[in-house]
């Protein structure tokens, strides 16, 4: 669905709004010994005299960001981190990524890219397909009143979102961004829900990095064949999950999404490994709020730091700065998209860690071709960051299960979650074994089974993880997943509930609006106050597939209104539209 049309006094301010928002700058010849920075400028500097020191300390500008002074920049010169230090139009300065040509070995079959860019990925993410593995075959049946796979929706009956709809279903004029992997446009419970026009893709596939290690695969195993992606395209699956389970509109076809009236527009921020790099971010933030986003979903944290310090003494200087950077760059966007009425919500994590308290992470860097360094154990204060869920203004959604106990993988945290949604917990079952159907199902792009064998000839799973769903000639795939990034959209959706409810014309854009802050109030007001478990200190026991016992304990500290499994408590779709 297309957005209402806009006033014709604000069209050219809006047709400005629409293009790319990095400036694009000439690039000097590159090398395969070029490293890419990322150079933010001083608020309130001159961007003439940014660049100016740019140069002259050996840089090129390739883009900019003019919305928040985010410049990236190549250079051959090892000197020009520290040649800008000190000057006095320039914030930081962090290393991006290594430049270079993609070698020979890199161009390794589909089948072969693929497997070692997953395993490249093995970082907080993976959880979110644990459910897939030897999981019995889900069964369904269809709803006489709800969609066909409603049954299938736990989550849903979890938040009352399937009696809200009789209330609120959401309205076109409000505009969710899904800050992902892509969305597939074209899957057909999506499609009537996507805008293609505002959509972009604000990064570019990397097949592998000058060191050779397989990053996103070669271009030619794509689906599309290409690293430079449509603006309906998602080659990964995760964007189109969590957009389907935010907007999949009532059509009698597959599932509905939390507001399944309201448009989806995809703003591209991963690659197909599911790598968020900053500039990607940034710039998707500051275009959601150039073009009137409403409410924005970030399902990921900005890599390669999953924490990120000021001054940790494990980190070299270099490093310090890096994440200084990082941790100032975003916020700088996630302040802009704010003042531009745009709600934040982010997944938690992934970690099963106290966000709290002072913990270790081994899972970074996470890049390989990161200043050529490979993960390493941390010790991580909790004066340290993960962005964008721990920046200002953003709204932390942990996960829970079909019990609505908080799921065993879901990050935590008293005075870090703000409220809690459904994101699936496989071992939510009453023997602790893993089952499938306690993880939450949306679309899942037909390309994508296709290229990993999880359909057949006729097109019907052959994995229990996949669902199929058709209405007449017209079919669409789901596929289960669990994580903190299921949580997020849920709860992303009842704000645009909540948007739809309240909101008022927005004059500017076109649509409706409402200010961020009464979003989140709302959000957290009506969501239900879920007390911690009696006792506070909640052992998990999981009995996996393969014989073992795995157990761990998380301790809630809070009160029954706030706490550090729940925040304010789970969302509730029909209390926040008032009924």
């Amino acid at each position: 669905m297309k957005r209402v049309t806009v006033v014709a006094a604000t069209a050219a301010m809006i047709a400005a709004a629409l293009t790319a928002p990095a400036q694009a700058v000439p690039t000097a010849a590159g090398s395969a010994e070029q490293t890419e920075y990322l150079v933010l400028y001083k608020e309130g500097a001159a961007p003439a005299d940014a660049q100016k020191a740019i140069e002259a300390a050996g840089g090129s500008v390739v883009t900019v960001n003019t919305d928040v002074g985010l410049a990236t920049v190549r250079t051959g010169d090892a000197g020009f981190a520290d040649a800008l230090r000190g000057s006095a139009a320039i914030e930081g300065v962090a290393r991006n990524r290594v430049i270079g040509s993609v070698p020979p070995e890199a161009k390794a079959s589909a089948t072969a890219a693929r497997a070692a860019a997953q395993a490249a990925q093995a970082r907080s993410r993976a959880v979110e397909k644990e459910g897939r593995d030897g999981a019995s075959p889900a069964t369904w049946r269809r709803g006489a009143k709800d969609e066909p796979l409603a049954d299938l929706q736990w989550d849903m009956k979890q938040i009352h979102a399937d009696k809200a709809h009789a209330y609120e279903p959401g309205d076109k004029g409000v505009l969710v961004g899904v800050l992902d992997t892509g969305i597939d446009g074209s899957h057909p419970d999506i499609a009537p829900n996507f805008d293609r026009r505002l959509s972009r893709n604000f990064t570019v596939d990397l097949p592998a990095d000058a060191n050779g290690t397989v990053i996103d695969g070669p271009c030619e195993s794509d689906p599309d064949g290409s690293c430079t992606d449509p603006n309906d395209v998602d080659e990964d699956g995760h964007g189109t999950h969590v957009a389907s389970s935010i907007a999949s509109p009532i059509n009698r076809l597959g599932i509905a999404g939390v507001a399944p009236k309201v448009t989806l527009v995809n703003l591209r921020a991963g690659q197909d490994s599911g790598y968020f790099f900053l500039q990607p971010t940034v710039d998707a933030l500051t275009y959601a709020g150039n073009i009137g986003v409403d409410v924005v979903n970030m399902s990921y944290y900005v890599d390669p730091w999953l924490f990120n310090c000021t001054d940790n003494p494990a980190d070299s200087p270099q490093e310090q700065q890096d994440q200084r950077t990082i941790i100032a760059a975003v916020q700088r966007a996630l302040d802009y998209a704010h003042r531009h009425g745009v709600t934040l919500v982010s997944a938690a994590g992934n970690g099963a860690t106290d966000y709290t308290k002072t913990i270790v992470d081994a899972s970074s860097p996470d890049f390989a071709a990161f200043a050529g360094q490979q993960p390493r154990s941390r010790t991580i204060p909790a004066s340290c960051v993960s962005m964008p869920s721990e920046g200002e203004h953003v709204i932390s959604v942990s996960s829970t299960g079909i019990s609505t106990r908080k799921a065993y993988y879901s990050d935590y945290g008293n005075g870090y979650i703000d409220v809690a949604s459904p994101g699936g917990d496989v071992y939510d079952t009453p023997d602790q074994t893993r089952d499938i159907t306690k993880a939450t199902l949306a679309a899942y792009p037909k390309a994508l089974a296709v290229a990993n064998g999880e359909i057949d000839a006729n097109g019907d799973p052959t994995v229990p993880y996949v669902v199929k769903d058709c209405k007449g000639s017209t079919c669409g795939y789901y596929q289960y997943l669990q994580g903190t990034s299921m949580a997020s959209p849920r709860a992303a959706g009842v704000a645009a509930l909540i948007v739809s409810r309240y909101g008022h014309r927005d004059h500017v854009h076109g649509g409706l609006t409402l200010d961020p802050d009464v979003v989140e109030g709302v959000l957290k007001g009506t969501a239900t106050p879920t007390p911690c478990p009696n006792p506070p200190a909640y052992t998990y026991v999981r009995h996996l597939p393969n014989g073992t016992t795995v157990t761990a304990t998380h301790t809630c500290e809070g009160t029954p209104q706030n706490n550090g499994f729940y925040g304010r408590g789970i969302v509730d779709a029909l209390r926040a539209v008032g009924r």
